[in-house]
């Protein structure tokens, strides 16, 4: 049997591509591949759940395009499957006159990316969040936040229920394109499909080089390490809490975060990790470690930000300096506050010269499509992302 499209990976990217894909070839037989027994087990189901609004893209971009896009299909999506969501809006806060500046230069590339906000001066965000202390904020109508996980449920059964072949416990060991066919195997297993899309996360760039293709970047883990707060300190805020990004660095910051199951978090921290797919704070994997360790990349990555990564590196190893970090902005916090919970890992595509790839990145060929690097916030533009990549698949067809 010669399947019409064959899918790498069960996260949401994977998952909304698939959908894409019946969209624009109703009918067409198609077979979804994923290593793990269930969906969305790795990133998709260890970020922080939330549905961004896209304030921090540059006007024009691909990345704002796709996020404002993604997050009214997300909503859409939710609303339409009985899958629970809220938007509860977010607050950019800033604690000193240099982040003050620089929210100064987000709000006008809100107003740029024609995204709603509400400025608010250090009286104004007291009154709407008492317990968190800045000298301005902006207020960001649209964020939201969902259990992604929930969302890639329901679009499983989507899928399943139009014919999609979901095949769990499937690790692909070999990719071969002839000028026909696609063929994948794994284990004992075969495929044949006229299209492959590769839509593996952290193991993207494995997935590539199996299937022949050269490539100059390496997939790198960033963990990213949360603390859960107490449940009585549910009540703490009403919206999401970020800092002022800052523009040199490549990760948005320590945040407190709602969650869809009233919770709230704080996080994410960003440190290298020592397995690509090792939640626990003592997960090591030696050959993902001495893969990069072998890779020029990482050396490269690691001599242009050493202050930020020993700063993460610190704030990992000593509480207190996480807790400071959120301190700045929620001064009631406390260390018996930080109650442990399982971290996330971003897979981060590096290229060889040591430069962090923020956009997508994708390498084609006749029957082949692989997706190297979807950045963040690649769930909240899951779906727009599925129709680009189901539009460059058949492109030519």
């Amino acid at each position: 049997m010669i399947h019409d499209v064959c899918i790498i990976g069960g996260g949401i990217v994977g998952l909304a591509t698939a959908m894409a894909v019946l969209e624009k070839r109703p009918g067409a037989n198609v077979v979804l591949l994923e290593k793990e027994n269930d969906l969305a087990l790795h990133q998709t189901g260890h970020n922080s759940g939330v549905i961004h609004a896209g304030i921090y893209y540059a006007p024009g971009s691909l990345k704002a395009r796709l996020c404002r896009e993604g997050a009214d299909a997300i909503k859409e999506f939710c609303r339409e499957n009985s899958v629970p969501f809220e938007e509860c809006g977010k607050l950019v806060v800033a604690t000193n006159e240099l982040e003050h500046r620089r929210l100064k230069d987000l709000a006008e590339r809100a107003k740029m990316n024609n995204i709603e906000f509400d400025w608010l001066d250090r009286n104004a965000l007291r009154e709407r969040e008492p317990f968190v202390e800045g000298v301005a904020a902006i207020f960001v109508h649209a964020t939201g936040i969902v259990d992604y996980k929930a969302v890639c449920k329901a679009m499983g059964a989507q899928l399943a229920a139009k014919g999609v072949q979901i095949e769990f416990n499937t690790q692909v060991s070999a990719i071969r394109e002839t000028s026909d066919v696609v063929e994948i195997s794994a284990a004992q297993r075969r495929w044949r499909a006229k299209q492959l899309i590769a839509c593996a996360g952290l193991q993207s760039d494995r997935i590539a080089k199996l299937a022949g293709l050269k490539i100059n970047h390496q997939i790198i883990p960033f963990r990213g390490e949360y603390y859960r707060l107490p449940e009585a300190r549910n009540g703490l805020v009403r919206h999401l809490i970020y800092p002022v990004p800052d523009p040199a660095l490549p990760f948005l910051g320590i945040h407190v975060t709602k969650m869809i199951d009233g919770g709230l978090t704080v996080g994410p921290n960003a440190v290298l990790g020592m397995a690509r797919e090792g939640y626990a704070k003592t997960s090591i994997n030696l050959r993902d470690v001495v893969e990069y360790a072998s890779f020029p990349g990482l050396w490269r990555l690691l001599w242009n930000n050493a202050g930020s990564a020993v700063n993460e590196l610190r704030d990992s190893l000593w509480r207190k300096g996480y807790l400071e970090a959120c301190r700045k902005y929620c001064p009631s916090l406390t260390l018996n506050d930080l109650q442990p919970m399982a971290a996330g890992i971003r897979a981060q595509a590096v290229m060889r010269d040591g430069r962090l790839e923020h956009d997508f990145l994708f390498l084609k060929t006749d029957r082949m499509l692989h997706v190297c690097n979807a950045p963040s916030p690649a769930a909240t533009s899951s779906i727009p992302i599925g129709r680009d990549i189901a539009a460059r698949c058949f492109s030519d067809n």
